[in-house]
């Protein structure tokens, strides 16, 4: 099923998701064309959330596979049940079978770990498929995906090709960590997401946290944003915003000064390098308030 636009739109917002029309027209082109969407920015600007969202949106499951270094595809496609097989191989010798009887029952989908890929693959329903930091895998892994987003297929030389029921929708995600190949560029298409501006997050706030008074969202937003700005080593994403949104509220805070941004500092900040950049400069980047008369 293809959403439109609109529904695409009207989606994302029922799933508290603040976001542009960019970033709908990619969501839509996607499903439209049955192309991956590979999106890229930096960690914690909500290119997960697209994802989760998206299954929300088709009312169906959501497989992620979480890329790491060393990355193989045993751990992403499907594992033999070794216990399993071994089990059936002492039954059946018990029986005296013969080895090409005893191997059409070993090697079969009974005997299967599916793993993320070949779960979306044989999904018997359209399910969405997140393929997450992709740029922390190997070279290695970025080829063998190539086969699995060209044609939506993948080989196990036991059982043979398996192709797609249902083509999942599928969303790569990427920090850059590293340049990822052209090959794999032209199999997707392609969405930069960046942190939001102020009035943008404002919103994310006040949807996400609505405890927390409408004009303190706005200078917390306004404050996060002016941090990113500082070349951290980690610059606070959105769920680390949202925390400390609710932070202030478990606070009782209702001003947000140098006293209210040093309290909760921990919330926002995970390295103490970046906490002291911030706190020496807290003075300057709080709002200031005008002095009573």
């Amino acid at each position: 099923m293809n959403l439109t636009h609109d529904e695409i739109s009207d989606g994302l917002k029922r799933a508290l998701y603040v976001t542009n029309e960019r970033v709908e027209t990619a969501i839509f082109l996607a499903l439209a064309l049955e192309k991956p969407l590979l999106i890229e920015g930096p960690a914690g600007a909500g290119k997960t959330e697209v994802a989760k969202v998206l299954a929300e949106i088709l009312h169906t499951e959501l497989i992620r596979l979480q890329c790491y270094e060393g990355l193989d595809e045993a751990r992403a496609l499907y594992e033999w049940n070794y216990q399993k097989q071994l089990l059936r191989m002492q039954a059946d010798e018990q029986e005296g079978l013969r080895w090409e009887e005893l191997s059409e029952h070993i090697f079969s989908r009974d005997f299967l770990l599916e793993r993320p890929l070949l779960r979306a693959i044989t999904s018997p329903r359209r399910v969405v498929l997140l393929i997450d930091e992709v740029d922390k895998a190997d070279e290695e892994f970025e080829a063998f995906l190539l086969e699995l987003l060209s044609d939506f297929q993948v080989s196990v030389p036991e059982l043979g090709t398996l192709k797609a029921h249902e083509r999942p929708a599928v969303i790569l995600t990427s920090n850059r960590a590293r340049e990822l190949s052209e090959a794999l560029r032209r199999r997707c298409l392609h969405l930069f997401i960046d942190f939001p501006g102020s009035e943008q997050e404002r919103k994310i706030i006040e949807l996400k946290v609505p405890e927390l008074d409408a004009k303190l969202a706005a200078e917390a937003a306004r404050f996060v944003g002016a941090i990113r700005k500082l070349g951290l080593r980690k610059p606070p994403s959105i769920a680390e915003t949202l925390d400390w949104a609710r932070a202030l509220v478990r606070l009782g805070v209702r001003e947000l000064d140098t006293d209210a941004v040093r309290t909760a500092l921990g919330v926002l900040l995970k390295h103490e390098d970046d906490r002291a950049k911030v706190e020496s400069k807290a003075s300057s980047l709080a709002p200031r308030r005008k002095s009573a008369t």
